[in-house]
């Protein structure tokens, strides 16, 4: 830079540097400079004589813990007080399943023999006793056995008729003895020949009052009555006059179920599955009825478990005599897997989850100033929660208004 240039700059500078609002405002910089570097001194003497490896902080004053807050007269109708009550919880397993037909109790009807469908009487959804004509077929079987049976009869009757006149003669001694011994010979088959033909259309379901009568008028009835074979209720109905009924038929003419029991069929866990045996109680819910609980019992446990969901296939036998659980209704059952045990509770509205996840409650002993205590919870069963730790039986609580007392405290905070 040229020397006269610099000159001039030098000039300019010394200038406004004489100017009055310069030099305070320099004056001002330079004095918070020197405070702040006291300070930095000040720390850092502090610092120096602090014990080796002592950090030390300003010190803070904490707010005291809140856990209490006093209720007034008028608040106090808001909340209800109750002593720590004893409730009943036992272990549990829980699963969701579908309710079935007890198929134990479940039968597919056929015609013993082939024929054709004559009358259909029983309709479906009717209540059948047991021995209740279901339908009725023509049938050639039958037919052919009481024409049999009418044969074998009049057979019986003459040789029996023979037998007896040989018997006479032979004693006047009228008679061969060979010619005795045959004609006894003849009774004896006629006779086996009669009960063979008996027995074969009792098979059909004839009484033995069909019998006599058929025998007595020789007149072959081929009607061939299919009855249930216990009181039950008519599920299904695939038979219609006319049609041709075979046994084992893709499709059972009738199918009759015992509606009493029904089956409720689950898939357990299989972390589960050690706890359940058969014989132990069952509650069964189904969203249909709301409200209404059925009882029954395990009475079977899978061998296996299903490799891709995990679970084992649990059935229960659930009474129901008003016959309102219908087949493939959804429904959850709870196993009890242990016996009952007495332990303090807490009905679910005078337990309060904060914010950090703990569970707490609210005790009071003059009915005015209540404190909040934090519990450890156990089982949530009909309506209460089974309390662990943090109260005692007979201390007073708050069941209901927790929630307000909660809420009140934080108020009180602010």
């Amino acid at each position: 830079m040229p020397a006269g240039r610099l000159a001039a700059n030098l000039e300019d500078l010394a200038a406004v540097t004489n100017r009055p609002s310069t030099r305070v405002i320099v004056s001002t910089v330079a004095l918070i400079v020197a405070v702040g570097l006291g300070f930095f001194l000040l720390d850092l003497t502090i610092w120096n004589k602090a014990a080796p490896g002592v950090h030390v902080a300003k010190a803070r004053a904490s707010a005291p813990v809140v856990d209490s807050v006093e209720v007034s007269e008028g608040q106090l109708g808001q909340i209800k007080l109750e002593q720590i009550p004893l409730h009943s919880f036992v272990d549990r397993r829980e699963a969701v399943g579908n309710i079935d037909f007890n198929q134990e109790r479940t039968a597919q009807v056929y015609s013993p023999y082939t024929g054709r469908i004559l009358s259909t009487p029983a309709k479906a959804g009717d209540d059948v006793a047991a021995g209740a004509v279901l339908f009725t077929i023509d049938s050639p079987d039958l037919a052919a056995a009481e024409s049999a049976l009418i044969g074998a009869a009049a057979t019986r009757e003459l040789t029996a008729r023979a037998l007896e006149r040989a018997q006479g003669l032979y004693q006047l001694e009228g008679y061969a003895q060979k010619d005795y011994e045959q004609a006894v010979s003849d009774a004896q088959t006629a006779e086996g020949a009669y009960q063979s033909a008996r027995d074969t259309v009792l098979i059909f379901g004839k009484t033995e009052a069909d019998l006599r009568h058929l025998v007595a008028t020789r007149k072959v009835d081929s009607v061939l009555a299919v009855r249930s074979p216990f009181a039950g209720r008519v599920v299904a109905r695939n038979a219609a006059p006319g049609t041709l009924a075979q046994p084992g038929a893709a499709m059972a003419p009738y199918t009759v179920a015992d509606l009493s029991t029904v089956w409720l069929l689950a898939g357990v866990a299989e972390s589960d599955v050690p706890a359940v045996h058969v014989g132990q109680p069952v509650s069964v819910r189904v969203s249909a009825l709301p409200g209404r609980v059925f009882r029954g019992k395990v009475d079977n446990v899978s061998a296996g478990v299903d490799p891709v969901t995990h679970r084992a296939t649990v059935r229960a036998e659930v009474q129901d005599p008003k016959h309102e659980l219908k087949p493939q209704m959804l429904a959850s059952f709870a196993i009890d897997t242990s016996g009952p045990r007495e332990t303090s509770a807490m009905p679910v509205s005078g337990v309060v989850r904060e914010g950090d996840g703990t569970m707490t409650v609210w005790v009071t002993a003059d009915r005015h100033r209540f404190t909040r205590r934090t519990v450890t919870v156990g089982l949530e069963q009909d309506g209460y929660v089974e309390i662990l730790s943090g109260v005692k039986p007979g201390e007073l609580v708050a069941t209901d208004g927790a929630l307000f007392l909660s809420n009140a405290l934080v108020e009180s905070i602010r």
